[in-house]
Formats: C-alpha cells, sequence, structure tokens
C-alpha cells in the first residue's frame, strides 16, 4: 500500500470516527461515566473500541438498539454465544419456569442430567460430561484432567489460538496466562505438528486445537492437519482435545462431525447455555470418571455455579426446541451460502477481500491471497478492514471491528441481502483505496 493511498484511508477514518461519536453523544457520556469505575469503563476488553463502545439497551430477534437511538442488525451475535438472537420465546419461557421454582438451590437439579444426555447425544465422543460457568473454564479443567491422566505435564497449543481469557496464544506478549508448560506448533501445518509431537511426546499430556481458529481469524483447519493430530497423540499417548466452544454449532455435531475426527475430549461453551453464563467439557470415561465423586480417589470439581439452574433450563430449551440437528444442519447451509456471496461480490469487483470461515461465522479480511494460519493474514491492511467497521456500522450492521460475523438464528435472508448490499456499495465508494 503506497504512502499516499494510506494517508487517505487515515482520513478517511478520521472522518468515519468523527460522525460515529457526534452521532452518539449519550453513548460518550455514559462511557466517561463508566471509566471512573471501571479501568477504561470496560469489564471485557473485546468489547472496546475507539473512540468508545456506543452502549445497547435493549435486543430483539436481530436487532439492537442504542443508548442514542440507533438500531443495528446484529450480525455480532455475541461472539457466537447468541445464536438464538434476542428473547427466543423457548428459551424466554423456560427461563420464566426456572425463576418461578428457584434459582440457587444448592443441590442437585433434575435438568442438569437431561442436558447432559442431549449433549452426548449430540457429540458421540464425549461419553461423560460435566459443567463450568464459561468455556475458559471448560478448557483449564480439560488441560488439568489430562495432565493427572496422562502424568504429563506439557501442552501443545498453536499460534493465534484462543482458548478463553488465561489461555491466549496470539501475537501479543502481555497476557495474564496460566503458567502452563506450552510447545506452539503452526496452524494447519500437519508435518510440523507430526515432528513436535514426535520429539515431546512423551512430555505432551494433551494437544489442544480448535477446529477453526476463532478469534485467530475464523481460519478452519484442514481435515488432513487434524487427522494428523489424531494419529500423532494416538501413537505417542497424548489426549487430543477439541476446543468447540465455538464450533459446536457447526451442524448437528460440530466440527468434529464435519471433518468426521474424532477427540479424546471435547471443551463446550457459548450459546449451549441459552444465551446465559455456561461451559462443560468432556470425552473418554476412562478419563472424566477420575471425577467420580463415588471413587476414593477422585478428583474433585468445584463450582457454585455448574450447575445453576437458568443456564440448565435454558441451554435444554435451546438445544431441543430451537436447535435441532435439522436446524444446525440448515443453519450451517445459510452460512456457507452468506459466505459465498458475499466472496463472489469481491471476485466479481475484482477487489483483495474475503471472509474465511466455516457454516455461520467468519471474517472479514481485506486480501486475496489464501489464509490457512494467522501469519497468513496481511497487518499492513488493518486500516481497510477498519473502515469497513465503521461503514457497516453506519448502515446499521453491527460486526466485530476484528472482522468477526456469527449469525444468529433470528437474521432472516433480507437481513442477509441488506448486508451483501452494503458491502457492494462499500466497494463503490472505496474501491480506488481497496486495490491500492
Amino acid at each position: 500500500m503506497s504512502e499516499s493511498t494510506r494517508t487517505r484511508i487515515d482520513e478517511e477514518l478520521r472522518q468515519a470516527s468523527e460522525r460515529y461519536a457526534a452521532a452518539r453523544p449519550r453513548s460518550r457520556e455514559r462511557h466517561d461515566d463508566a471509566a471512573r469505575v471501571m479501568p477504561g469503563g470496560n469489564t471485557r476488553t473485546v468489547l472496546f473500541f475507539s473512540p468508545f463502545p456506543f452502549i445497547v439497551t435493549r435486543g430483539e430477534g436481530a436487532y439492537l438498539w442504542d443508548l442514542d437511538g440507533h438500531r443495528y442488525t446484529d450480525f455480532l451475535g455475541e461472539y457466537t454465544a447468541g445464536l438464538f438472537g434476542h428473547s427466543d420465546p423457548a428459551i424466554d419461557e423456560a427461563i420464566r419456569r426456572a425463576l418461578d421454582d428457584g434459582i440457587v438451590l444448592g443441590a442437585h437439579n433434575e435438568v442438569e442430567s437431561r442436558l447432559a444426555g442431549e449433549i452426548l447425544r449430540r457429540f458421540s465422543s464425549m461419553e461423560r460430561v460435566r459443567f463450568t460457568n464459561s468455556g475458559t473454564e471448560a478448557n483449564l479443567m480439560a488441560l488439568g484432567i489430562a495432565r493427572l491422566a496422562t502424568g504429563r505435564r506439557r501442552v501443545m497449543v498453536f499460534n493465534g489460538a484462543y482458548h478463553g481469557g488465561v489461555l491466549y496464544f496470539g501475537d501479543s506478549a502481555r497476557t495474564v496466562n496460566v503458567p502452563i508448560d506450552v510447545v506452539h506448533g503452526e496452524y494447519n501445518d500437519a508435518a510440523g505438528a507430526q515432528e513436535l509431537i514426535r520429539r515431546h511426546g512423551d512430555e505432551i499430556a494433551a494437544v489442544l486445537v480448535e477446529p477453526m481458529l476463532g478469534a485467530g481469524g475464523a481460519i478452519p483447519a484442514n481435515r488432513e492437519f487434524l487427522i494428523a493430530l489424531r494419529e500423532s497423540t494416538h501413537e505417542h499417548g497424548c489426549l487430543l482435545i477439541f476446543d468447540e466452544v465455538m464450533t459446536s454449532r457447526t451442524g448437528a455435531a460440530g466440527a468434529q462431525g464435519y471433518y468426521n475426527v474424532r477427540p479424546d475430549m471435547t471443551t463446550l461453551g457459548k450459546y449451549l447455555g441459552g444465551g446465559l453464563s455456561f461451559g462443560a467439557f468432556g470425552g473418554r470415561a476412562d478419563v472424566m470418571d477420575h471425577f467420580d465423586p463415588r471413587r476414593a480417589d477422585a478428583v474433585p470439581h468445584a463450582g457454585t455455579f455448574n450447575n445453576n439452574t437458568l443456564s440448565m433450563c435454558a441451554g435444554l430449551a435451546g438445544i431441543t426446541q430451537v436447535y435441532t440437528p435439522e436446524r444446525a444442519l440448515a443453519h450451517f447451509g445459510k452460512g456457507e451460502a452468506f459466505r459465498e456471496a458475499l466472496n463472489a461480490l469481491f471476485r466479481e469487483r475484482g477487489v483483495p477481500m474475503q471472509f474465511t470461515g466455516l457454516g455461520s461465522i467468519m471474517n472479514f479480511h481485506p486480501q486475496s491471497s489464501p489464509i490457512r494460519c494467522p501469519r497468513d493474514i496481511d497487518v499492513s491492511r488493518a486500516s481497510i478492514r477498519d473502515l469497513y467497521f465503521f461503514f457497516m456500522l453506519e448502515n446499521g450492521a453491527y460486526l466485530a471491528r476484528r472482522g468477526l460475523i456469527s449469525l444468529s438464528l433470528a437474521l432472516g435472508q433480507h437481513d442477509l441481502d441488506a448486508f451483501v448490499y452494503q458491502t457492494r456499495r462499500f466497494i463503490d465508494r472505496f474501491g480506488d483505496l481497496l486495490d491500492a
């Protein structure tokens, strides 16, 4: 990108940011107030963007409204947790019934085993399951039991992976990661991963992998890569853990069903709580039964809200009444068609832009070169991505500033068509800058 083009893009970004701020005085005021009691007015880093984030006051179906009265079509879908849209009737009714029956019971309840059974039916590799409060907790517990079951300490992860707020393996050196001894591999490098497992196999308790890098840019795995991990971990006695916190929505049986690769353990979260706080981890019975409290050598697993009735009831309603296997397959197809419509537009107009992803999860990248791992992402063109974010927001479409989209069930075809139309307008408006 030439210096003159960069300067023009920076100027367009400056103007877009000023228009955004001028149209949201109440959100600015509320954010300034929040900054007096929370660092940067924020308690969840991913939601912040400059000059300040807008403040949402309500959501309904596929739409959000902010404090200044703007309506947005929600293409972010709560970073994949908002699969059901806002206020799905079946889930709302389940939550109301749970509220009527009491919400902090401090005991076993009848819903938790029913939800567990439904999850095991979806994900055949999971012979036992336990609940947590988030995907982060699920991954921590899975790694912990893997280390105990194997008697090994090291964990293999992949550059660009995100497995939770304390398990971040992106490009930032400033993290609060838990102190786990890790071996770093390159995503989608089957031969390299096999070599690392061969070299360190007798030290590695588990290989933890996302079947599609989520925060790393919605980069799907190659099946050959996952098969290589499956074969190598089996050969060297390591556990293969699929982090399906995001990708469990992929069709009827998650990404493991889509790729037809069976892990030893799986971690879940996001939408499976019906939009409420939720996480789960499970897998082979011989591993998970270490948690059986009837055993003399049982491993404890604590968590006050692990089986909280609101998440259990909302999750059960979501997986049985709303996101049935048939609807999951249809939603996967809907996402594939939407992503292809956008990429067909980019090819038609000859602009270096693409959406990567799998099913209903995808990410915008202002480049045409292939993306197989995070190091393939052209960070020099990030300003175009930012310009796209502000343009779409100004025209009523909300996605993550980093380009992430996760489609909810509430989105209609007219919403998807409108998004493609606005993307076409973006190309019309900034086409000369995109090619430079």
